[in-house]
């Protein structure tokens, strides 16, 4: 690894090295890795996360790389430099028309695919829904058992290599319509309440404790949207904020949990 990363760093410095043909196989060989899993674009250590911006890097050198081509896959016709992902009958993975996932995705065993979109980079553990028009972005990192409801919006991040990606950790139920995108992280087992948006500035505030965390759900809180007031020069406005109003009980799922949240906070959403 630490040869192949070399020649990685080498070639973002020289871009006349993906010229050579070692520097071309080393890059296959890096996305074939992360689309089997291997290797990841973050992973999780000890202290937190840890991103391989190299592996990014490598990601990114891949493109240039590859010609457009036309692929047809039943009645449907696509345009791409990117091959489309395949054998998720080996792959033990569910997948339901029109779903598409990029070669360079990993998808674990058990993973579910309804009609969404899985792109290069991406980290999906077992067990997870992905569901209808859920879109995970390049390089978002996904846990065990998550469930991406419909339409949610995972984002993606490619430039720059050293940011990280979205991290979902597992157990977490994001609820329709949300969107997590710049390097948000979600902990696990936490639950996100309909149409809530977090960023990587995003602040979110425990209405309990009066806690404040910034592009970060800790483990087992249940989030809905929220407003904070702030003064401008024309008078004061509402700015989005997240609020966590209480937290996933271990004798619940998921749903329930955020049920039994909004009815003790006398929240509808």
């Amino acid at each position: 690894m630490m040869n192949q990363r070399e020649i990685i760093e080498q070639a973002w410095d020289n871009r006349e090295l993906l010229k050579e043909q070692s520097t071309q196989e080393t890059i296959k060989e890096i996305v074939d890795l992360v689309d089997k899993g291997d290797l990841r674009v973050a992973e999780p250590t000890v202290d937190g996360w840890q991103t391989n911006d190299w592996v990014k890097k490598a990601i990114i050198l891949y493109f240039p790389m590859q010609s457009m081509s036309v692929q047809e896959v039943g009645i449907f016709e696509y345009h791409d430099k990117m091959k489309l992902k395949t054998g998720y009958d080996k792959l033990g993975v569910r997948v339901v028309p029109p779903a598409v996932a990029r070669y360079g995705a990993f998808l674990a065993k058990g993973v579910i695919m309804m009609p969404s979109y899985v792109n290069i980079g991406a980290y999906v553990d077992s067990g997870t829904m992905v569901d209808t028009w859920a879109t995970v972005g390049s390089c978002a990192q996904i846990g065990k058992d998550v469930h991406l409801s419909g339409g949610v919006g995972i984002g993606g991040v490619l430039e720059p290599p050293q940011a990280s990606p979205v991290i979902i950790e597992d157990g977490a139920f994001i609820g329709s319509r949300c969107i997590v995108v710049e390097g948000a992280r979600i902990g696990k087992r936490a639950v996100l309440g309909a149409g809530v948006t977090i960023t990587g500035s995003s602040k979110i505030i425990d209405v309990n404790t009066g806690t404040e965390y910034i592009g970060y759900v800790p483990d087992n809180s249940v989030v809905i949207p929220g407003m904070l007031p702030k003064t401008y020069p024309a008078g004061e406005f509402g700015v989005p904020c997240a609020l966590i109003i209480g937290q996933r009980k271990a004798s619940t799922d998921l749903k329930t949990s955020l049920n039994e949240a909004l009815r003790d906070n006398n929240v509808t959403v």
